[in-house]
């Protein structure tokens, strides 16, 4: 499959971008689920020992990919402990 691009890269050249746009997006991708399956709370991979890893975060964790208004370093809890 890399022969047959890399032939078609030769043949027109003005494919380029789209071959790198492509694979950037595609790489992008990958790289926001396996962060998603890493650093999430709602994931739970060692159920054995943390079977409720969402109970452990505290009120100035930063989950979020991105958050806008909030600084989480300055929230306090309002909730009891379980």
């Amino acid at each position: 499959m890399l022969r047959q691009i890399l032939g078609q890269a030769k043949k027109h050249p003005s494919l380029i971008p789209l071959f790198v746009f492509i694979g950037a997006g595609g790489t992008g991708a990958a790289l926001y689920v396996l962060r998603l399956a890493l650093f999430n709370p709602d994931v739970s991979w060692d159920r054995k020992n943390n079977p409720e890893p969402w109970n452990k975060l505290g009120p100035n964790d930063q989950y979020k990919f991105y958050s806008v208004n909030v600084d989480y370093s300055k929230l306090k809890k309002e909730g009891p402990d379980f």
